[in-house]
């Protein structure tokens, strides 16, 4: 059965009166869907749900992103343009602030933020926030999917008690699922629709009533047997990449103390054609899932009894790779004659990965707070970030904007490759800076080489 067999038989019948309707309009695509949250993982569901015939509402808080998206601009470069335009001529999707549009629809997602707090443990205000803006609007009848990445049993022990306060009951009166994001950012191999969407549910009707809705939209589902499954499914993933991460920067550090190129070792390593994965060395990580998820997970695992010791390692290790990328720029310096304090060093990209606007997380923005304690400049250049918007941890980093190309490098003591996008002039940076501390073995794969490269 969908529904559980300990329910009164009214309030069964009533329970599978609403499964089979929803379930019905979700496979017809007949179902309204709202998205809560427009950014980086919402806007991309919400124009794949529009795109597969759903009439979508996004909802959001920030009136300049919702000025640009009626405007037809997504300001996200991994979402065109075109994409939304196509969206809002076809009269299936709409942006709004206003969350009384709630109560039109018959699904909605939550796709907000969970960051770290000042703490450096999980802060859900923003999930917290929106459940109670759901709440409010919530009726019987609908399907309520938590999409954030979280630590495993946040979608029952704090949004579901959010929405129960209403006097509605998960199972009887609305259902409750988890299906977590699995968006990468200037990735163009893969479409929103393209990528399985693993879900859980709060019971077996839940989750058929999520696999009706997303199976509508999307090439593949994934069903778990729990909330708490799919959530820790996102966790696992972030933590694999977290820990491979860090191994390739700790063999960076070690095979450089041996005089061995670490990019050399990796790329021939990859030729293996089983039992490895390449995973490449940097100056620190970005963004909002290798940094932040593992700590969902450590704290979760602790708040349980358990440890992580692993993932802990990893985070340290990662989090220590800018203090070494100074540390060597410092001694290239002193080789040179020159002190880093009273120097001016050009850092290049300042996003956490190539070819895309997003600084969450950017090492460029620790590389920056350290350079300038140590009594030096860190003028900047990036040709997708214009300026850096306020980020927890760096508030007086905010407004500084990107120098053009020819101010970037004149004057520069040193420059440092932080994030290798494509289309900019390695060999004129190289030919016009001293010193080039690449941190991406940009310059090597571009087959430039002198005395003034140095590999960090």
């Amino acid at each position: 059965m969908l529904f559980s067999e300990t329910l009164p038989s009214h309030e069964a019948g009533a329970a599978a009166g609403w499964i089979g309707h929803l379930a019905d309009r979700f496979r017809s695509r007949r179902a309204r869907v709202a998205v809560i949250g427009l950014g980086y993982a919402g806007l991309p569901m919400a124009l794949a749900l529009a795109e597969a015939g759903f009439a979508t509402i996004g909802i959001d808080a920030d009136r300049a992103r919702l000025a640009r998206l009626a405007a037809g601009e997504t300001g996200l470069r991994h979402v065109p343009d075109p994409t939304l335009r196509a969206a809002q001529r076809a009269g299936r999707f709409e942006a709004t602030g206003d969350w009384s549009r709630l109560v039109e629809v018959d699904a909605i997602l939550i796709c907000v933020p969970t960051p770290l707090g000042p703490d450096g443990t999980p802060d859900l205000a923003a999930v917290r926030a929106a459940s109670r803006s759901v709440a409010w609007h919530l009726h019987p009848g609908q399907l309520v999917v938590l999409e954030s990445t979280t630590w495993p049993g946040t979608t029952r022990e704090v949004v579901r008690p959010i929405l129960e306060a209403t006097g509605l009951r998960c199972g009887v009166d609305f259902f409750l699922a988890y299906s977590p994001e699995r968006e990468d950012p200037g990735n163009a191999r893969f479409r929103t629709a393209g990528i399985p969407r693993v879900v859980g549910g709060a019971d077996a009707a839940a989750l058929h009533l999520a696999e009706a809705l997303y199976g509508a939209a999307v090439e593949r589902t994934v069903p778990v047997a729990s909330l708490e499954a799919a959530e820790a499914v996102k966790l696992a993933e972030n933590a694999f990449r977290a820990v491979n991460i860090a191994l390739a920067n700790e063999l960076k550090l070690a095979f450089g103390a041996m005089g061995i190129d670490v990019w050399e070792v990796v790329g021939a390593a990859a030729s293996k054609p089983f039992g490895y994965m390449p995973f490449w060395p940097g100056p620190g990580v970005g963004g909002h899932c290798i940094p932040v998820d593992p700590v969902y997970l450590t704290w979760r695992a602790r708040e349980s009894g358990a440890q992580a010791r692993l993932l802990e390692l990893a985070g340290a290790i990662n989090a220590a790779m800018p203090a070494h990328v100074v540390d060597v720029l410092e001694g290239a310096l002193r080789c040179r004659g020159r002190r880093l304090a009273g120097s001016r060093i050009l850092l290049l990209g300042a996003a956490y990965k190539p070819d895309i606007e997003d600084v969450r997380e950017s090492p460029a923005l620790a590389l920056m707070a350290l350079i300038e304690a140590r009594g030096a400049e860190a003028p900047y250049h990036d040709p997708h970030v214009a300026e850096l918007p306020p980020m927890p941890g760096h508030p007086g980093l905010a407004g500084r904007r990107s120098l053009p190309w020819a101010e970037a490098l004149a004057g520069c003591d040193a420059a440092v490759i932080v994030t290798d996008h494509d289309g900019l002039d390695y060999a004129g940076l190289c030919a016009a800076a001293p010193l080039v501390l690449d941190t991406r073995n940009a310059c090597a794969r571009r087959g430039l080489a002198g005395p003034n490269i140095v590999a960090a």
